[in-house]
């Protein structure tokens, strides 16, 4: 029996959803995952759904599955149009209910969301607006197009029944034809699809009464409306509202998914980083409940079972869509089901490797879980009577942690040796900057963690090559880091300093600051709004073409600018330093090239900030050649990297101990 803290009841709870019964109110929501191999399900997808099952979730809902051939917007989608995807579907939806979970598949055409450059037709959309990451006019479709769509999206439901699902749910959010016909935005129609909102939502109407004729009655059937599109002449509220009367009204759905925000031009409020409040989304959720009587499941950066038990007891939703939270941690719910809430690895929001792949076209993983997007590869078993080894893990940063974590975990003893007061290394340093204070849960989880495993932690201890000699364990793990290395041409100069001097309160740059950024991500922006925030006048420059280029990967970019406007900071690019000079005054002069163009210049700075490469902490590594006992290296005493490298390396290392 779980231990059912009371505090929870509301998401504890179970919940009908037409002919679904929930255990409980957490859903993990559609999300791209880049899984897919040839247009068709893998062997990763079954076992990514089935970890949240074994973990607790109430509801699974599945990636998209594309329901026409001219919808392929990025190159591992699934092809739900295919017959070929019904035998993937199986095993994804044997998987999953193997936990007693029920799973539904997402149904979605892009429309003019998407490219060519993949299916090699044109993109077919309500009207010929061009989207303004693809920028590619779309073909503006005719009757008997819009007859081929609605068609489709019955054919993927019916294959989706084949494969065992227990309902579907259509996309009409974020990135959809179907929202881009609902939107005024999108939708300039004159015909019977077009005008009022009676009849951009025509084509939606009629896609539910081909689905549900596809499912038949024993399958749930879910609509997820964009509540604010957040654009010009957009959808707003009021009219997602009316949209969801108009879809209960069929009587032929079952519950109601929200979003907010426009995948691509709003993207950064669809999957939003910490820079954005949690629960920022719920009053979609909130407006559409109370206008309807179906089931409606909110979302909205909700990273913990409080935030989420919060939401439904204030009535803001009657489930809730918690996607990252369960990619950090698959027991998410169990654990919090069991009250042991303080063990769940809470998501950073960061979205550096879940967000940001997919926009790289690589597979979903997790800063935080090493296993994200490796479940379907088995962990080797421990050797069969072979005894504990005594492991020794240098530094408490990310990596060592998760070393020692791991090694714990698989039956070792572990000892942690850290240098400083405390665990966290630099990610400790990073997040005590502006907008970035949730980038402390890696270690302070990985730290927890150590903790209820039995790894014993001794910080203030300098690890040399002799002391570990002495020890004589079985293994040494390295998490050493790394150290700042100032570029070629600061020459030595008082002035010239690296961000970490800066973070770690070695230097204290005021007046005219100039931030050199060669890193392109949180290292300059972070420390010059920091800067900012304590007076100083603050230029950005890069031999790039955007300040922190790798923001947008993470959504972070927008926010960034938002904020930098307001503080006063500039931003310079295509300049590189040729070299630095001191001032007699105690300044530095700057010869800067702008590259573009050949011109240089003098730059005048009372200090100069470096967010440049550093340099492996591996003297170690070197000193311990030869040792009697195995030696590895992890992180940034490998070559320095962001945390996720490091995270992956501490866990691969310490399963092959």
């Amino acid at each position: 029996m779980s231990s059912n803290p009371g505090r929870l009841r509301h998401l504890l709870s179970p919940l009908r959803i037409g002919p679904l019964t929930v255990a409980n109110r957490v859903v993990f929501s559609a999300h791209l995952t880049n899984y897919a191999e040839d247009g068709l399900p893998s062997e990763q997808h079954a076992a990514y759904y089935a970890a949240r099952a074994a973990g607790g979730a109430g509801l699974i809902i599945t990636e998209e599955h594309s329901t026409h051939p001219t919808d392929w917007p990025y190159e591992k989608l699934i092809h739900g149009f295919r017959r070929a995807a019904v035998p993937g579907y199986r095993r994804i939806t044997e998987a999953v209910h193997a936990h007693g979970v029920p799973i539904i598949a997402q149904l979605n055409h892009n429309g003019g969301q998407a490219s060519g450059m993949y299916s090699r037709l044109p993109v077919w959309a309500p009207s010929p607006v061009p989207d303004p990451l693809f920028r590619e006019v779309p073909k503006a479709v005719d009757a008997h197009e819009i007859a081929e769509i609605v068609a489709g999206y019955g054919t993927v439901a019916g294959h989706c029944a084949e494969g065992g699902f227990d309902g579907v749910e259509l996309q009409c959010s974020h990135s959809s034809i179907v929202r881009g016909f609902l939107s005024p935005a999108t939708n300039h129609r004159g015909d019977g699809y077009g005008g009022s909102l009676a009849g951009r939502a025509r084509i939606l109407l009629e896609i539910i009464d081909a689905v549900r004729e596809a499912i038949g009655p024993d399958r749930a059937l879910g609509v997820r409306l964009c509540g604010d599109e957040l654009i010009e002449g957009g959808t707003t509220i009021d009219e997602a509202v009316e949209v969801a009367r108009m879809v209960e009204a069929t009587g032929k759905v079952d519950y109601i998914n929200t979003s907010i925000g426009v995948a691509t031009s709003t993207l950064y409020m669809i999957e939003a980083s910490m820079a954005i409040p949690a629960g920022y989304a719920l009053f979609i959720s909130n407006a559409i409940r109370r206008a309807v009587n179906l089931p409606v499941v909110g979302v909205g950066r909700i990273k913990d079972p409080v935030q989420a038990e919060r939401a439904l007891a204030e009535g803001h939703c009657d489930l809730v869509g918690v996607v990252r939270g369960q990619i950090a941690d698959p027991d998410f719910l169990a654990k919090a089901r069991a009250g042991e809430t303080s063990a769940i690895r809470t998501c950073l929001s960061c979205n550096q490797e879940c967000v940001g792949r997919m926009g790289l076209n690589r597979w979903l993983g997790c800063i935080e879980n090493p296993r994200a997007g490796r479940e379907a590869v088995p962990l080797p078993l421990p050797v069969p009577g072979r005894r504990p080894r005594r492991v020794l893990v240098v530094g408490g940063g990310p990596g060592g942690l998760q070393a020692a974590a791991t090694a714990a975990e698989r039956g070792h003893d572990v000892t942690l040796l850290e240098r400083g007061s405390a665990t966290g290394g630099q990610v400790a340093v990073a997040a005590t900057v502006p907008s970035r204070a949730e980038f402390l849960d890696v270690v302070r989880n990985l730290a927890a963690e150590c903790r209820r495993r039995g790894v014993k932690i001794r910080t203030g201890t300098e690890a040399t090559a002799a002391s570990l000699r002495a020890e004589a364990p079985d293994a040494v793990v390295l998490a050493t880091g790394a150290r700042p290395a100032l570029p070629w041409w600061a020459g030595g100069l008082e002035r010239v300093v690296d961000v970490r001097d800066v973070l770690e309160g070695r230097a204290a740059p005021s007046g005219e600051v100039v931030i050199v950024d060669d890193l392109g991500f949180h290292q300059a922006t972070s420390v010059a709004e920091l800067l900012a925030d304590r007076g100083c006048r603050v230029t950005v420059t890069t031999s790039a073409m955007v300040v922190g280029q790798d923001l947008g990967v993470t959504l972070d970019m927008e926010t960034f600018q938002v904020r930098a406007h307001a503080k006063g900071i500039r931003q310079r690019t295509d300049q590189v330093v040729l070299g630095a000079a001191a001032e007699p005054a105690g300044g530095v002069e700057l010869q800067v090239l702008t590259h573009t163009t050949g011109a240089t210049e003098q730059v005048r700075a009372d200090w100069v900030v470096c967010a440049t490469h550093q340099t492996p902490e591996d003297s170690l590594w070197h000193e311990l050649k030869g040792a009697p006992f195995a030696v590895h290296r992890v992180g940034d005493c490998v070559t320095p990297r962001r945390a996720h490298a490091a995270v992956i390396e501490g866990h691969r290392v310490a399963v092959g101990l």
